[in-house]
């Protein structure tokens, strides 16, 4: 019983880490390569391979029978970049990249 509320509330959690990385894996590839620069925040080359790398490890750490077992510390590991875009790379990069209609605020 303890078991399987607890492989249900770790996968709810692997599923959580892994929508926010290929959020900020998308986000990534719709945003201009000179907004990166414009923002000073690395390049788009930079993000995008770092954040593709989460995904990758966020999709393997999710529990059998989608993912592997036994990488549980890197599904940790794996958020952080996603976070650290999402936090403070997006809205720099934001303020660069908006269209002709002032893109969108999210």
């Amino acid at each position: 019983m303890i078991a399987t509320i607890q492989l249900y509330l770790f996968l709810g959690l692997a599923l959580v880490g892994f929508a926010l990385e290929v959020w900020a894996f998308v986000d990534v590839l719709r945003r201009p390569a000179s907004g990166f620069e414009a923002a000073d925040k690395r390049t788009k080359g930079f993000w995008l391979a770092i954040v593709a790398l989460a995904v990758v490890i966020g999709f393997l750490g999710i529990p059998p029978p989608l993912g592997i077992s036994g990488v549980t510390f890197f599904i940790l590991i794996a958020v952080v970049p996603a976070g650290i875009y999402l936090a403070d790379v997006r809205p720099a990069v934001a303020r660069y990249s908006r269209g002709p209609r002032g893109g969108s605020r999210w």
